[in-house]
């Protein structure tokens, strides 16, 4: 009899889709399969052709983007000269993760979906499409879609004679087995330089990180404005990191002193405990070096890889059920778990962003008897967040400037909400002994090379890449660069004003601002444009070399009511109907020269 193997790929841009996809991992290994789960970017793709059993889950992000660990995966399977009958042999299940607010909901699921029919594969099931918005969450679709694709599959692939289904009850194995270590075996160097150093000639990476000295850390808005924007320069000398405009910078961040020192008092842990860990799975690997050392101390793993910080998912307290002695919260665990309970746990968790840290401390009888090694299991690893480069190659050759909100806000619990990263680069200065492990990426914008005219749309922190672009252009003395920028108030947070009006002065730049707090009606970016429709018009249809169009920014309206804007002035100005403006603009973005960079 074959092997029976099921792989799941994911992408994942936040963790919801990795978290899904390890869910559907556990639940193969209890139907007797041997199930690989891993980022879609991970796997050879060229195996492809020889798996009979997938199921891939895969998140859109932004203007129907395919998340960060699915690009390269995303430019194979998308490749016109793949054979037709390249996936015959295998059987597929897609589920998809996105927000209906969002114009093009779940389209990297979708897309997926018909072209591994295209490529001959056969579906099990239907596409399954979750949707943020729904009350219950994705789960709402998530739940059913697996109950019917566990149906199919024991159809296609029936238990082994004499084999049961392990039942939920039983805990699985850990993803890790332990080792505590006593003695001179307990001598661990805990620095973030400790395990990997930087490979000469090589850019940095995710494997191997730069770590990076602050240079500058200036708050960009008024003091008394509601929010914290920080504009952080990092020194990158003798780092091999090339970056272009539109380019991203990943940071790793960590979890606050004070924030492990009450996880660890709460857990009852010891911080100087040093254990080393090894795989329980082939198909799970271990930590990357860096970030988790090996050996290590509980401290560093508190400190740098559990996201203590992050809010819960279900499948978190489906592993407590297992740990719960007190029956109260064993029964607790139970409901959330459970289809009619999914309101009562989205009212305890999400509407308040209540953390894991929070939630061990409402629960702290279960706290006692999770076993150490079980940690790896129930609290995700920290991901690195994404920064859009403000700064320039050419005007900034040594360093890499990001745009930052300090994410901090009131939920109806007592303690402020709280961004791990932006909270942990704002309160860290340039003279703190603390480095920035970071490393580059392309962005999903791409600036011309010469010399078109470019329209720039970044209101708040989506001016970011365009404070890159423009620099790179102005150490160049080249012009022809219009921007379109929105804020609340002229006087509180106005980014780069005086960068701006330095640059308007050589004729290099010209700005149109948006401040919609500073008179009665409010005013936005797309009313700007429409504004200037005449000048935005003469760009956007030369003939010879007509302008690029970038948006940078929220995800939420700001993209539609801008494309909705520059729809407009191609039907007022180029006096066309209204169908015509829309495939006017449809083309634009078709052959690139209208771009959007949008994050939630």
């Amino acid at each position: 009899m074959p092997e029976r193997r099921i792989l799941i790929l994911y992408g994942s841009q936040t963790g919801t889709a990795q978290d899904v996809a390890e869910r559907i991992g556990r639940e193969a290994k209890r139907r007797h399969f041997a199930a690989r789960v891993m980022p879609m970017d991970s796997y050879v793709i060229t195996n492809l052709i020889q798996e009979h059993l997938a199921v891939f889950v895969c998140a859109t992000t932004g203007q129907g983007d395919e998340p960060d660990n699915m690009k390269k995966f995303w430019r194979f399977i998308l490749r016109k000269d793949l054979p037709e009958d390249s996936l015959s042999q295998m059987q597929y299940s897609v589920l998809g993760l996105g927000d209906s607010s969002y114009p093009k909901f779940n389209y990297v699921a979708k897309k997926l979906y018909r072209r591994l029919l295209q490529l001959g594969a056969s579906s099990l099931v239907p596409l399954g499409l979750g949707d943020d918005q729904h009350d219950l969450g994705p789960d709402a679709v998530i739940d059913p879609w697996l109950q019917t694709l566990w149906t199919e599959v024991l159809l296609h692939h029936p238990l082994p004679p004499g084999q049961e289904l392990i039942p939920a009850s039983v805990c699985p194995p850990g993803r890790y087995t332990v080792h505590f270590l006593k003695g001179e075996e307990n001598g661990v160097d805990s620095s973030p330089h400790h395990a990997v150093k930087q490979q000469s000639g090589r850019a940095p990476s995710n494997l191997c990180p730069f770590h990076a000295r602050m240079v500058e850390n200036k708050r960009v808005t008024a003091t008394d404005h509601f929010q914290d924007v920080r504009l952080v320069k990092l020194d990158i000398t003798d780092s091999n990191i090339r970056y272009s405009p539109g380019d991203v910078v990943m940071i790793q961040p960590r979890n606050s002193a004070s924030s492990v020192d009450v996880f660890i008092r709460h857990m009852n842990l010891d911080p100087d405990q040093v254990f080393n860990i090894s795989q329980n799975d082939p198909d799970i690997p271990l930590p990357v070096q860096w970030l988790l050392p090996r050996p290590c101390t509980v401290r560093h793993l508190v400190t740098h890889y559990l996201d203590i910080n992050s809010i819960p998912r279900r499948s978190f307290f489906q592993m407590l059920v297992h740990f719960a002695e007190n029956e109260l919260e064993k029964e607790k665990f139970e409901e959330f778990c459970s289809a009619e309970g999914q309101q009562e746990l989205f009212s305890y968790i999400n509407r308040p962003r209540r953390t894991i840290l929070e939630t061990l401390q409402d629960f702290p009888h279960v706290s006692t008897t999770i076993p150490f090694n079980y940690l790896f299991d129930l609290i995700p690893a920290i991901q690195p967040r994404a920064f859009s480069i403000a700064s320039s190659p050419a005007a900034h050759p040594s360093e890499i400037h990001i745009l930052m909100a300090v994410v901090r806000y009131k939920s109806k619990l007592v303690k402020p909400r709280e961004g791990l990263c932006s909270n942990w680069i704002a309160s860290t200065q340039p003279s703190d002994d603390i480095t920035i492990p970071i490393w580059t990426k392309k962005g999903t914008i791409t600036f011309p090379d010469r010399g078109a005219p470019v329209i720039m749309v970044g209101p708040g922190t989506g001016v970011a890449p365009f404070r890159s672009f423009i620099h790179e252009r102005a150490a160049n003395n080249q012009g022809g660069n219009l921007l379109f920028f929105g804020c609340r108030n002229e006087g509180k947070d106005f980014f780069c004003r005086d960068e701006w009006n330095e640059l308007s002065g050589r004729g290099l730049l010209q700005v149109s601002a948006a401040f919609s707090r500073d008179q009665e009606d409010k005013v936005y970016v797309q009313h700007k444009i429409r504004e200037n429709s005449a000048l935005v018009w003469s760009l956007m249809n030369r003939r010879d070399d007509p302008a690029r169009i970038y948006v940078a920014g929220n995800a939420k309206r700001m993209p539609a009511s801008v494309r909705e804007a520059f729809c407009t002035i191609a039907e007022i100005e180029g006096k066309m109907e209204k169908e015509a403006a829309e495939k006017f603009v449809s083309d634009l973005e078709r052959r690139r020269l209208f771009q959007m960079e949008t994050w939630s």
